[in-house]
């Protein structure tokens, strides 16, 4: 098993879903954050103040899939997402030994 996390735009939730669901993946773990890069850094301005904005919002899904189901999982995240710009985003894949489910004590 393979756990697939993908730190995307806040915009493109709706498209991950949606490529995930054509893909059979009914179950996916969300969490927003801030993504600090110094390089894409820009001022803006509120109420007439000048700040440097470089957190920017991402969220954070995870999906853990069986190794057959990899490729076609992150083609599919990968095609949603990808636009050639700075902001479409990172995928991390790791390995997962073990996924119990605490209420029936099932191993996968």
């Amino acid at each position: 098993m393979k756990k697939i996390e993908a730190l995307i735009p806040p915009g493109k939730l709706e498209e991950i879903k949606a490529a995930l669901m054509k893909e059979g993946i009914r179950g996916m773990t969300l969490c927003e954050l801030g993504d600090y890069d110094r390089h894409r850094r820009h001022v803006a301005f509120y109420r007439g103040l000048e700040y440097v904005v470089d957190i920017l919002p991402r969220i954070k899904i995870e999906v853990i899939v069986e190794d057959e189901e990899l490729r076609a999982v992150t083609d599919a995240i990968i095609g949603a997402l990808r636009s050639g710009h700075l902001e479409d985003g990172q995928l991390t894949i790791l390995p997962v030994e073990a996924v119990i489910r605490l209420r029936t004590g099932a191993h996968a």
